[in-house]
């Protein structure tokens, strides 16, 4: 009885003893793969790190703050056009004022006399006319902002007494009327546009399609991008950049036009070309601005896009072409 007891003790013993000889290997194992794999992470972090150096040396940004602020950018934008429309006239006015500020700085650096506080009044009015007011009343309030700008610059100039030449004076006034008509006035489109039934998703569905055609000029040009589109303006847009940018823009004006919009395939697709044209010609007439201002970016207020036009660029002239395919196409959702 006795040995039979013990010798039932001897397989519970040699158990014990095999877990606490696991025991420490078990840990040794998993101290291994811990290490292997913070090994993995710390070789792709600087491969991904190695990668946007590149990146940010050939094209001048730093990949992963711009994806950063844009997509947080994007996110309000969306929220505030899908839960509550209303809320994004204000996110506009504050980014046309930002816009105003900016180009109208950029200006005065080039001894172009822009008066700050005349375009701001400018800016609130044509917007707030945009999205409050009839379209008749919209282009009167419009022509009275203009009216203010240029006999607040001449009676400003004339204050001063300085000498300016004439020819300066006039220059004064255009470029003064110019921001009017390049950052309140196009974004006033786009109130225009959001008043309309279901005017918040043809906003949606335009500034996509120009973030997609743009998203994907970057990543064609950045891969394959070897023939300047347009050297003298922009070096670094190339033609498979465009052709990147076509593919991108018509398949999501498809898409969009078909599960958000409601409309046919091919109105989609003339949707996707028609603002891939408008956000293309933006975009190349931006750069020619600031060519001629002799600067990189309108500012550096977004980290990783430079200024807030330079985001705009694409977007502003693509409001009024978003408004007429409105127009032209909204008929097509009832049939």
């Amino acid at each position: 009885m006795t040995d039979d007891r013990s010798d039932a003790r001897v397989p519970g013993e040699s158990a014990g003893e095999a877990t606490e000889e696991a025991g420490p290997g078990l840990q040794a194992q998993m101290r291994t793969a811990r290490t292997e794999f913070e090994q993995h992470v710390a070789h792709a972090r600087a491969e991904f790190e190695e990668a946007n150096e590149r990146i940010k040396k050939r094209t001048g940004r730093d990949l992963i703050l711009a994806i950063l602020i844009g997509v947080g950018i994007g996110a309000v934008a969306l929220l505030s056009l899908i839960f509550i429309k209303w809320v994004f006239i204000f996110l506009a006015l504050g980014v046309v004022v930002l816009g105003v500020v900016e180009f109208s700085r950029a200006l005065a650096g080039s001894d172009r006399r822009i008066d700050l506080a005349p375009q701001i009044v400018a800016a609130v009015v044509v917007l707030l006319s945009g999205a409050f007011l009839e379209l008749w009343l919209h282009w009167v309030a419009l022509f009275a902002a203009l009216a203010f700008v240029v006999v607040w610059r001449l009676i400003t100039q004339m204050a001063a007494a300085d000498g300016r030449r004439y020819s300066a004076v006039t220059s004064d006034v255009l470029a003064g009327t110019f921001v009017v008509f390049y950052v309140p006035f196009l974004a006033s489109m786009a109130m225009v546009l959001l008043r309309q039934d279901a005017g918040e998703w043809w906003i949606i569905a335009f500034i996509a399609v120009a973030v997609v055609a743009d998203t994907a000029a970057y990543a064609s040009g950045l891969t394959f991008g070897k023939h300047p589109m347009a050297p003298r303006i922009s070096p670094n847009k190339t033609w498979e950049g465009f052709a990147g940018a076509v593919v991108g823009a018509v398949a999501a004006g498809i898409l969009l036009g078909i599960f958000m919009l409601g409309i046919p395939w091919w109105a989609g697709a003339i949707l996707g070309a028609v603002i891939l044209g408008t956000a293309t010609t933006g975009d190349l007439g931006e750069s020619m601005v600031k060519r001629d201002l002799g600067i990189k970016d309108m500012s550096s207020w977004l980290p990783g896009h430079g200024g807030v036009l330079d985001r705009l660029d694409s977007i502003l002239p693509s409001a009024t072409a978003a408004l007429a395919l409105y127009y032209l196409f909204s008929p097509l959702v009832a049939s």
